[in-house]
């Protein structure tokens, strides 16, 4: 379990795979997308498949293990966006994959976990090469969705960084020591 002194190995393992794994697909996603890059969509849906039990194992650890605790005390407006940031990262990170799955899976596109798929893509009979949405009121709020909530999610990331930086440089508490896995009496 975690502490005020040290996070737990599970605590740091689960927040350091699910945070580089978010943030590569982040990086990914918005390249493919800005630069049409289609070969990418395989790579990025199958990945983003693979981490979403992690990210829930994560949400559940979390609500178990309660919130952290301050290694120190903070200003009320620091705690608040603290707590803020905090569960924006862990709900954004649950909602990216759904909406994810949901836009794939309801656009006719399909998904799956490399060539494992899980919900078939939908070929079009009327315009071959192209596919034939299962629903596309779902496809298009799931799309929306998802690129609202990348962008929502990176700014996210971003404070959650600047937060770590001012621990670390001005408040030099250690708060990025504990979330290292090091025992900080």
């Amino acid at each position: 379990m975690d502490s005020k002194n040290k996070f737990s190995g599970m605590t740091v393992l689960l927040h350091w795979t699910v945070g580089l794994t978010i943030l590569c697909l982040l990086g990914v996603g918005i390249y493919m997308a800005e630069n049409e890059v289609d070969a990418l969509y395989p790579i990025h849906k199958s990945f983003g498949v693979l981490i979403f039990p992690v990210i829930l194992l994560r949400a559940i650890w979390r609500f178990k293990n309660g919130w952290p605790v301050a290694v120190t005390t903070y200003s009320k407006i620091e705690q608040i966006v603290a707590k803020v940031v905090h569960w924006l990262l862990l709900t954004l990170t649950i909602l990216m994959p759904v909406t994810g799955m949901m836009f794939s899976g309801a656009s006719g596109h399909g998904f799956g976990i490399f060539s494992w798929q899980i919900v078939p893509s939908n070929p079009s009979l009327t315009k071959p090469g192209e596919v034939d949405a299962f629903n596309p009121f779902a496809a298009h709020w799931g799309h929306e969705l998802h690129e609202i909530f990348g962008y929502v999610l990176l700014a996210a990331i971003c404070l959650h960084v600047v937060g770590v930086l001012k621990h670390k440089l001005i408040d030099k508490d250690a708060s990025l020591a504990r979330m290292l896995g090091k025992n900080v009496e």
